[in-house]
């Protein structure tokens, strides 16, 4: 019996992926050693974070780095980095931005649900570009020229939300950011692996990026990485840490926050509601460690051996035919219904869900007929269990 049969939740076969939904990336034994045994002590968190800033930025080549409760999270602390900067009369009235730069430019057909998080801190997005590539009008998107159109004084930042088919690129949009002297916030949450993007974004002309690390890094779902210029970095962990304690009292670290450029001590921050715990930040750096010593070949066919499996304990399908893709950065097994098939395939991925035990598939190609199977959060014994019910469900 598990924890979460005590609780009265079930547990479920992840197939999806790294989802936040389905909870997450599984945790190796050794990020939750690591993170039952930083729960038996008590440590200041700023000099904690201090620590996670250098372990980050060795692995970005970032400046500082923080650990945050999650991507999202490191939006709305990277945006508040950007309008207040390190004055904290600015930090102490967000997300009231009157008077302050509150504006952010965003290209519209990189616009998502998860830009809430920068709305949040106060600001209004500024969309530029027409995507008629992906309207299916035209060929064209946003370009360079529209973004740095729509700069003013009232620019807090930029933001990129990366993505293989982003438009404009990376290196185009920063060179407009930094030409205009704006800071270029990425959001670079599922952008991993390879573990090179850890610096690519930097290296690109990027001042602030946040990655998810509940995903492929696979740390606590609850965790992420902030990291770029220190100065904002220091504005962001300003904004996030605990605060209530004298001016006369306060010692943080100098290698993350340097007191001597403060007219004070700011209140708790916007980002207060985003505070990470000590077990999170030591089990995501566990983690990172843990991500950057495994080459991509090595995960690829760790990952790859597992659909192997599943292909082999699915075999022959009467109404369906079944094919591993071992294209991009992650193998996948992917199954197409026959057009005759009496299951549609969000039928199928339903019955799935709604079995004994429950299997959350990749529902993404559902109208093409697709139902797609992620291997990365799969158990060993996964892919059997998930083959016996295809063959139950499909024939």
């Amino acid at each position: 019996m598990s924890i979460y049969d005590t609780l009265g939740a079930r547990t479920i076969i992840n197939a999806k992926g790294t989802s936040t939904r389905v909870s997450g990336a599984l945790l190796h034994p050794e990020v939750t050693a690591a993170m039952q045994e930083a729960a038996q002590y008590c440590v200041d968190m700023a000099e904690l974070q201090a620590s996670a800033s250098k372990i980050i930025a060795e692995a970005t080549g970032a400046e500082a780095g923080i650990v945050t409760s999650g991507a999202a999270a490191g939006l709305l602390l990277g945006t508040a980095a950007c309008i207040a900067g390190l004055d904290p009369a600015k930090m102490a009235r967000l997300p009231d931005t009157t008077g302050m730069k509150n504006e952010v430019v965003m290209v519209r057909s990189q616009r998502n649900q998860y830009d809430h998080a920068i709305r949040s801190a106060g600001v209004r997005i500024v969309e530029v570009g027409l995507p008629d590539r992906i309207a299916g009008a035209g060929v064209r998107d946003a370009e360079p020229w529209e973004i740095a159109a729509a700069v003013t004084e009232r620019t807090a930042a930029i933001v990129f939300v990366a993505h293989g088919s982003a438009h404009p690129t990376i290196e185009e949009v920063a060179r407009v950011a930094n030409s205009q002297h704006v800071p270029l916030l990425v959001d670079a949450a599922a952008q991993l692996p390879p573990a090179s993007n850890l610096r690519r974004f930097l290296s690109a002309g990027a001042d602030l990026v946040a990655f998810s690390g509940g995903k492929a890094i696979a740390g606590p779902q609850g965790s992420g990485i902030l990291c770029g210029a220190r100065d904002l970095i220091m504005s962001a962990v300003l904004q996030q840490l605990d605060l209530d304690i004298a001016w006369e009292q306060w010692s943080p670290p100098p290698t993350l926050i340097d007191k001597h450029r403060l007219a004070g001590l700011p209140p708790h921050g916007i980002g207060r509601q985003c505070k990470v715990g000590k077990e999170t930040i030591v089990g995501l750096l566990v983690a990172l460690r843990r991500f950057l010593a495994e080459n991509e070949q090595s995960r690829h066919d760790r990952l790859l051996a597992l659909v192997k499996r599943l292909d082999s304990a699915t075999g022959t399908l009467r109404n369906a035919r079944t094919e591993i893709r071992t294209g991009g950065s992650t193998p996948r097994f992917v199954l197409t219904l026959d057009r005759a098939s009496k299951l549609s395939a969000m039928d199928l991925c339903i019955a799935l869900q709604n079995g004994t035990p429950s299997i959350h598939a990749d529902p993404s190609q559902t109208p093409n007929g697709i139902v797609s199977f992620n291997p990365t959060a799969l158990r060993p014994e996964d892919p059997d269990t998930i083959g016996r019910r295809l063959r139950e469900l499909v024939g």
